[in-house]
């Protein structure tokens, strides 16, 4: 058909243009992810070797740093952990270093329940604009083309859920969490607010969060000032204090059902969650949609230093846009 059937009542909206204002620098940015001397700080080169234990046990030969550091050149360069391996090997032959580099098998051992070296947050005064949103990363079993080709049935197919948080101010990742696929959105929400550490003035999310908990958990943890921005499902009806104590819920059914849901989503600022829908993109583009530990405790170390490399990458330069009218 030519066209659609109710083409008539769709809503169209011309579709918005803008241009980067800051090529220069963005392109700059875009330029030293590939550069190793960002991703290796020599002065982390000099806490290679962990430090002597006083207690009882066998004595570490890495520091947690110097595991840190190949596993985040694994990510960042898409590499086995014998490639990276081999180089970190020849980097350090390059450096002129006499170091030696931890072993594939070392690496994925050390990896399960890593503790990451902790960075230092810088003081804002704004508080956080957070967006959470959640999607699925494939750890193991047939791909798409070969069950398409065979026509077989998937076996073995599974999936890890990824929970994000996203601060719409900063661009940053603040929190982040690995769970099973079975987890639900709302069940892994405490776990998230609790790496944040600052104010939330706003919390967007999905329809998967709506519901009494989330919202009363929100309260609890950051006051009543925040503004909840959730949209109701459609078949959602006003509390019984809708005339004398409407709620926020409550005001938001209130202009869906008088203005339209296009319209709330605008008003409310509820459009800007699409920039949770982005950053899975990023994830899924920069790091990639598989996870490549096998292990479960290797695999929540594998979106740690994720995390870590994608707010790095953020720091490095943002692009700058306005509308082109």
């Amino acid at each position: 058909m030519p066209h659609k059937f109710n083409a008539a009542r769709r809503h169209k909206f011309a579709k918005k243009r803008y241009r980067v204002t800051n090529w220069a620098e963005y392109n700059e940015s875009l330029r030293r992810r590939g550069d190793l001397t960002v991703w290796i700080d020599a002065d982390a080169l000099e806490l290679w070797t962990a430090p002597r234990r006083v207690s009882r046990g066998g004595q570490q030969r890495y520091s947690d740093m110097a595991i840190t550091i190949c596993l985040t050149l694994g990510l960042v360069y898409k590499q086995p952990l014998r490639q990276t391996q081999g180089l970190m090997r020849g980097i350090v032959g390059l450096m002129g270093l006499d170091i030696s580099v931890p072993d594939f098998t070392t690496l994925s051992r050390r990896g399960r329940g890593l503790s990451l070296p902790v960075k230092p947050r810088t003081r804002r005064s704004e508080p956080v604009h957070l967006v959470v949103d959640s999607t699925g990363l494939k750890i193991f079993g047939e791909g798409e083309w070969l069950r398409e080709k065979h026509k077989t049935k998937a076996k073995r197919r599974s999936w890890r859920k990824l929970h994000l948080g996203l601060d719409l101010l900063t661009g940053e990742i603040v929190c982040a969490d690995l769970t099973l696929d079975n987890v639900g959105d709302s069940t892994a929400l405490p776990g998230l607010l609790d790496q944040v550490d600052a104010p939330v003035s706003r919390f967007l999310a999905d329809g998967a969060y709506d519901g009494a908990p989330t919202r009363n958990l929100l309260k609890a943890r950051f006051g009543g000032v925040v503004e909840v921005i959730i949209p109701p499902p459609k078949n959602a009806i006003p509390s019984s204090q809708l005339v004398h104590d409407p709620s926020l819920r409550d005001r938001h059914i209130v202009a869906i059902q008088t203005h339209g849901r296009l319209a709330w989503q605008s008003s409310s600022g509820y459009n800007q969650r699409s920039r949770a829908e982005a950053q899975m993109g990023r994830w899924k583009g920069v790091i990639g949609p598989k996870l490549k530990a096998r292990s479960f405790e290797n695999q929540k170390t594998e979106v740690r230093i994720a995390v870590n490399v994608l707010n790095k990458m953020t720091e490095l330069g943002r692009p700058e846009f306005e509308a082109v009218t």
